[in-house]
């Protein structure tokens, strides 16, 4: 079975970091386009951070640029997300996404108190 499984998250004071972990499993990712979205509480879901399939090509949200990092690390099917200066706006459940494939993963939970 083919599943993507976010972990990391986690309660942080504005200012602080988090690293999200998206883990892949069933197949081999390296080949697939990967993204990070968010869902913050009675919103809808966002965009945050894409990349492609070799590590490149790095695109953000204007609201995260500057502040959250995409990479992956495909010998390991592994997407990560390295958040900095968080606020708390940046609280949501946060998910990772492989489009071309139509999976998501079960999300974690980012809080950030002022």
């Amino acid at each position: 079975q083919v599943r993507l499984a976010e972990s990391g998250g986690g309660l942080v004071q504005a200012g602080g970091s988090l690293r999200l972990s998206c883990a892949a499993s069933g197949r081999t990712f390296s080949n697939v386009n990967m993204k990070w979205f968010r869902q913050p509480p009675g919103k809808e879901r966002e965009f945050v951070a894409s990349i492609n399939w070799s590590g490149g090509s790095p695109s953000y949200a204007d609201s995260v640029k500057g502040r959250f990092t995409i990479s992956r690390d495909n010998a390991k099917n592994t997407l990560y997300l390295q958040m900095n200066s968080l606020k708390p706006d940046d609280t949501a459940v946060y998910y990772c996404n492989a489009p071309i494939l139509g999976i998501w993963g079960q999300g974690t939970q980012v809080t950030v108190s002022s």
